[in-house]
């Protein structure tokens, strides 16, 4: 069976499915209109996110028979359509889980004992003891939206720090375990002193944060977002950091990324949210890489190769 990959991966993958029988054909840099036009000789495909697998290339795909997608979202993909082909899917979000688990946390402690501003100011010859003063985890409750294997990792993170509680919405009833309690969205709204999202990009998380979201919040509270970007609208966001509902923001993700993540500060240069963003003090960015840890690298690779051998390996 042959394979075409379009995205770079750890060598892993290449190997693993070579030493099964699967003949790799590497596409790294070939355009989309390129690999339309030979596609109809591949079994499988391996990508990330270089570009949408959506009905116009499908369409092209007449021996495709699966799909890896090497990391969690599937959203660039018609999973509808490839269904109706019969087109396995593969994706890996155990592979990069405890990653992001890690990061959000990271985050969180940074933006609480303002790590990236103490280090600054020494760094620029000052030494601001109480200017850096900061706040303890112990006694808060956090709150989790979308609780995959990602959400619960980041609850996982959070035994031993002594919090009041951790809670968490999810639309499937998944029920209480030792890292935290299902609650509907209301009462996670009247609770929670941190929110942290861990959902899917779909419909219904599309803007999910937005102004009315934040109105509707009980407590003043620190917003975490290492999911994807679009979840949160940042006009919205920004009038929740200025007026002091949200005390402050651990941002793995814009709502301004496309495919090509550096085109942000050309396309957003004009923007005032995002100028804002960049500004504050009180908001840490990092560049969506909650996920893109070395061992997860390893991780995905070696997921993805044991779904695909298992079933089409010799």
């Amino acid at each position: 069976m042959k394979v075409l990959h379009v995205d770079k991966n750890h060598p892993l993958l290449l190997e693993n499915l070579e030493k099964s029988g699967f003949t790799n054909k590497i596409a790294y840099k070939q355009p989309k209109n390129e690999i339309i036009k030979c596609i109809d000789q591949y079994d499988g495909l391996i990508i990330r996110s270089r570009f949408p697998i959506d009905a116009d290339f499908l369409k092209y795909a007449k021996r495709l028979k699966f799909i890896g997608r090497v990391g969690a979202g599937v959203e660039n993909i018609d999973q509808k359509l490839i269904e109706k082909m019969g087109i396995e899917l593969y994706a890996a979000p155990q592979g990069n889980s405890n990653a992001v688990g890690e990061h959000a946390l990271g985050m969180l402690l940074s933006l609480f004992n303002k790590l990236n501003l103490g280090d600054r100011s020494i760094r620029n010859g000052n030494w601001n003891r109480e200017e850096h003063r900061g706040i303890e985890l112990e006694g808060k409750t956090v709150g989790i939206i979308g609780y995959g294997n990602m959400g619960k990792s980041f609850a996982k993170k959070l035994q031993g720090f002594e919090v009041k509680k951790v809670i968490f919405h999810d639309l499937l009833d998944l029920g209480n375990d030792a890292y935290a309690s299902q609650v509907s969205l209301e009462e996670l709204k009247s609770e929670v002193d941190i929110l942290s999202l861990h959902t899917p990009q779909n419909e219904l998380t599309k803007g999910m944060i937005d102004k009315n979201f934040i109105d509707q919040m009980k407590r003043d509270f620190w917003l975490l977002n290492t999911a994807r970007g679009i979840s949160v609208v940042t006009d919205a966001l920004v009038y929740g950091l200025k007026s002091g509902k949200i005390l402050g923001a651990g941002l793995d993700v814009l709502e301004y990324e496309n495919s090509s993540f550096e085109d942000i500060f050309h396309s957003q240069k004009n923007n005032p949210s995002f100028s804002y963003l960049i500004a504050a003090k009180n908001v840490l960015l990092s560049p969506h890489v909650a996920g893109w840890s070395v061992e997860s690298h390893q991780k995905l690779a070696q997921i993805i190769s044991n779904k695909i051998c298992s079933k089409f390996g010799h």
